[in-house]
């Protein structure tokens, strides 16, 4: 996948949509941490996960993510659930547009990051990116290293930018 068009086309306008002018919600510190996710996480092309598992699309989201980031935190903040539901098509069902629909996707690894405390590191800091990553994203359960972040977003996303 292009990085440039992955940014420009569906990251930057998604975030802005969703955000509606929450703080930091569309920075560029954000539009990053979202393409080294991706990065990391699919190699910018994997929809389903690799070898077997229930993460799916770019961000390789569980759809178990997707559902908590629902029940408990977008219930409880109906502006920002109506502008996310309004990315979501009828069809498929929500779980398998972590795969299929790329906005949503987005919103949703989006989510992810803006419900934690920690603050979004900045937009040229890919050790402070890859630690939130760690933290946030894929959490002290998961196999991810910052190490692979970091090979990552320099090998896919820096020399596109």
């Amino acid at each position: 996948m292009d990085v440039r068009q992955l940014a420009n086309q569906i990251i930057r306008p998604t975030l802005a949509y969703v955000g509606d002018g929450l703080p930091g919600f569309a920075s560029e510190a954000a539009v990053r941490l979202l393409l080294g996710t991706a990065a990391v996480e699919s190699e910018l092309h994997y929809l389903a996960q690799v070898p077997t598992g229930p993460a799916q699309g770019i961000y390789q989201i569980e759809p178990a993510t997707a559902e908590d980031i629902h029940n408990s935190f977008l219930r409880y903040r109906l502006p920002l659930r109506s502008r996310v539901m309004e990315l979501a098509a009828a069809h498929p069902v929500e779980a398998q547009q972590l795969a299929s629909n790329l906005a949503y996707a987005t919103a949703i690894a989006r989510l992810v990051y803006w419900r934690s405390p920690l603050k979004l590191p900045a937009a040229d800091d890919i050790e402070g990116m890859a630690g939130m990553w760690k933290q946030v994203f894929n959490t002290s359960l998961g196999a991810g290293e910052p190490a692979k972040f970091i090979e990552a977003y320099r090998r896919l996303i820096q020399p596109k930018l």
